[in-house]
């Protein structure tokens, strides 16, 4: 299962089509210790169906009971709403907040095609982003080329200067690690933590086996034909481990040539030089070369493999948010 994915936008579609009619509505604006993020969605049908979820349980019968009059009208409208200490609390959060909810109706506001250009866009793992003006009501879906790099990056949906409100759709982020070593236990237990959908490669089936890695999805192909069928994307992170050229060569020569956004490869100063060498020898520009983060990791003095790991996790979070 895909980590980091939900099918709210595909359900609304969905119910509109098979004739229930559809509404989503989208936190768009949270004050104080609001329950859930900007960008959290609700699909609400006409029959009063719902999936997915706005503030963690404490508004979301006012928000269906406006979603079916918004059905009714065809207009979208936005909601405010405070939800207090003791709300927040009934639903097992520590404190309340405020939110504003914007509710659309998929076909009279949100067109059915937009929609499912969308829809189709997230199953393609391709970023992009709704926006919609709240005072004009003019709706574009955006990809990251036409703007918004820093919203991309950061994963951050929210108003611009201009009241458009722009939901980003980032594909999940996921992570390829070549080499079952002990780093790669605590390395993929932390990318599950931090949101990403772990790939385990290693050709010695001794060392990628069920019982070291149980419940990951786990190639015993050569990397670069596992990461080739696998697919690497500019949301996917890969990190070699084996110390072995043999093995993480090819993974290092196809993660170059694709659109990744970190590529870490464990080894020292020497090992790294040495690795640089084999690479340029092999005919990869200086350029390539410079994308590798080696030795890998941040420099903040780790020893075991888990302190090696988190290392790891945070100069990739570097890496994506700062770019």
């Amino acid at each position: 299962m895909t980590l980091g994915f939900d099918d709210i936008p595909e359900t609304a579609l969905a119910w509109h089509r098979d004739g229930r009619g559809a509404a989503l509505a989208t936190v768009v604006q949270t004050w104080g210790s609001a329950p859930r993020g900007v960008g959290s969605q609700l699909a609400i049908s006409g029959k009063g169906e719902i999936s997915g979820s706005v503030s963690g349980g404490c508004v979301e019968g006012a928000v269906v009971v406006e979603a079916m009059e918004a059905l009714e009208t065809g207009k979208p409208v936005l909601l405010d709403y405070g939800v207090s200490d003791d709300e927040a609390f009934a639903v097992g959060l520590a404190c309340g907040g405020e939110i504003k909810v914007l509710v659309e109706p998929i076909g009279a506001a949100i067109p059915e095609q937009m929609l499912a250009d969308l829809t189709q866009a997230r199953h393609s793992r391709k970023a992009a982003a709704y926006t919609v003006n709240t005072k004009t009501w003019q709706r574009n879906l955006m990809s990251p080329d036409d703007g918004f790099q820093a919203r991309f990056r950061s994963d951050k949906s929210g108003f611009e200067e201009d009241q458009t409100f722009v939901a980003i759709h980032n594909p999940p982020l996921r992570m390829a690690v070549v080499g079952a070593v002990h780093i790669a236990q605590p390395l993929i237990a932390m990318a599950r933590l931090a949101g990403y959908d772990p790939f385990l490669v290693d050709p010695r089936e001794a060392f990628g086996s069920a019982e070291r890695f149980p419940d990951e999805t786990i190639s015993h192909d050569w990397p670069d034909e596992a990461l080739t069928v696998w697919g690497l994307d500019a949301r996917t992170a890969v990190v070699t481990l084996t110390h072995d050229p043999k093995i993480d060569d090819p993974a290092i020569q196809t993660a170059l040539a694709s659109d990744c956004f970190y590529l870490g490869c464990l080894g020292s100063p020497r090992t790294h030089g040495k690795r640089v060498a084999r690479l340029t020898e092999a005919g990869l520009s200086e350029h390539q070369i410079s994308r590798i983060h080696g030795p890998v990791g941040l420099d903040i003095g780790s020893k075991t493999p888990a302190e090696i790991a988190i290392a790891v996790m945070a100069q990739i979070t570097q890496v994506l948010r700062q770019g």
